[in-house]
């Protein structure tokens, strides 16, 4: 049986981490990962029934958790869903973190990791816009540049608005893609086939 150690890693890499375990395991196998909070745990059991695998868990003497993977045959559907998971995906970003709260540290959080499960897709989005202060992202000193350049290496196209770099002066501290209009940006939004806006 394989384990995985996953203490202290955040959300959502146990479940990124054992997702790909999974792949390369045969039916019949087991799996063990371990995680050291419940959210975690919960979302691997979620993940794991997605899938079609059998999954529990224990806790363990020093409290850590325990999920148990048995591996199983996924779902015919679930193969395709993610044969074709980014194919006309258009990604707009116009904002630094995600979502709002009392604490922006968390939204950046989020932010990061959200940029980093879009590297997780079989198929990359097609496109990336960002725009206002999704602009900070694409430039230096940003925390998802590494995960950007993945993106792109896989044919994503990375574009900025133009006047929002310039607005904020980090037109020289572009790192990533190319700049773009706002005319390209509503073009290519109007023939989005699926579109997350953030």
């Amino acid at each position: 049986m394989k384990t995985l150690d996953m203490t202290g890693r955040p959300c959502p890499l146990p479940v990124i981490e054992a997702k790909k375990a999974l792949k390369a395991s045969a039916p019949g196998e087991k799996l063990a990962v371990v995680v050291d909070d419940d959210i975690a745990r919960q979302n691997l059991q979620k993940m794991a029934a997605g899938l079609g695998h059998a999954a529990s868990f224990q806790t363990l003497p020093d409290g850590r958790l325990e999920v148990l993977f048995e591996v199983g045959s996924p779902p015919k559907t679930e193969r395709r869903l993610e044969e074709d998971d980014g194919r006309g995906l258009v990604v707009a970003i116009g904002r630094e973190t995600l979502g709002s709260g009392r604490d922006e540290s968390l939204g950046a959080a989020l932010m990061k990791s959200f940029v980093h499960s879009l590297t997780e897709l079989n198929q990359p989005p097609e496109s990336l816009l960002f725009f206002n202060g999704g602009a900070f992202l694409t430039t230096e000193g940003s925390g998802c540049l590494d995960d950007l350049a993945v993106l792109a290496d896989k044919g994503a196209v990375v574009a900025t608005c133009g006047a929002c770099l310039n607005f904020y002066q980090l037109a020289d501290k572009l790192k990533i893609g190319a700049v773009t209009n706002m005319y390209a940006i509503v073009m290519t939004l109007a023939q989005a086939k699926k579109l997350i806006n953030v």
